[in-house]
């Protein structure tokens, strides 16, 4: 779309702004004020549209996931909605992703509203980074693919402010069957590791289904 920057960078303030409101103590006085511009943000925002995300009558057969290749130096969004690497998305990690070889590599900063314990990284929101980096992994191969099981070890608490650099690789594939493996660095410190199963699916089906109920 032709707006997707400026979207790109209305859902990275929204994220700032959940990031500081978790992290500011604000006076009655100073919410109410923040009431009203929300009350007029919101009304701004519910005046457009629904936007379709998936045209119903796409020709999906020829239906690919792509990765940037090694020598694209961007960072890159497969999915701008995504949870965790969209960029268009308000309440999302805001992770960006490239690759190394096979590797796929997510690089984030996680900012306070994604806090379990105080400093700390909420358990769920690492695992969502690591099953989305295994994702990329299935697109590196050019494979669509649903998440069949994800096992997690915590190793270290996964802080907050810091930056963060998850990796995965594919081990090894039978028939439909994916396995995959990860890490999550801050720094040189793993603070999680995981193995997952993937089961690969029919995009054209798939996709089919998904414009039918858009």
């Amino acid at each position: 779309m032709v707006n997707d920057p400026q979207r790109a960078q209305a859902a990275a303030r929204l994220r700032a702004l959940g990031h500081e409101f978790v992290a500011r103590s604000l006076s009655d006085e100073q919410l109410e004020e923040v009431l009203v511009s929300l009350d007029h943000i919101t009304k701004v925002i519910g005046s457009a549209p629904a936007r379709e995300r998936l045209r119903p009558h796409a020709d999906l057969t020829d239906f690919k996931m792509t990765m940037p290749s090694d020598d694209d130096l961007e960072r890159n969004n497969v999915m701008s909605d995504s949870f965790v690497s969209g960029a268009t998305n308000p309440h999302g990690l805001g992770a960006s992703l490239r690759r190394e070889g096979d590797v796929a590599i997510m690089d984030v900063t996680l900012g306070k509203a994604f806090e379990g314990a105080p400093g700390r990284a909420h358990g769920g929101v690492v695992a969502a980074l690591i099953d989305e980096t295994m994702g990329i992994v299935l697109a590196i191969h050019g494979v669509l693919a649903f998440t069949g099981q994800l096992d997690i070890t915590y190793v270290a608490p996964t802080p907050v402010g810091e930056a963060l650099s998850a990796r995965a690789w594919l081990v090894r594939q039978t028939h439909r069957k994916l396995y995959i493996e990860g890490t999550v660095n801050a720094h040189d410190v793993v603070v999680a590791k995981a193995s997952a199963l993937f089961i690969a699916v029919d995009p054209t089906k798939f996709l089919e289904h998904l414009a039918t109920d858009s």
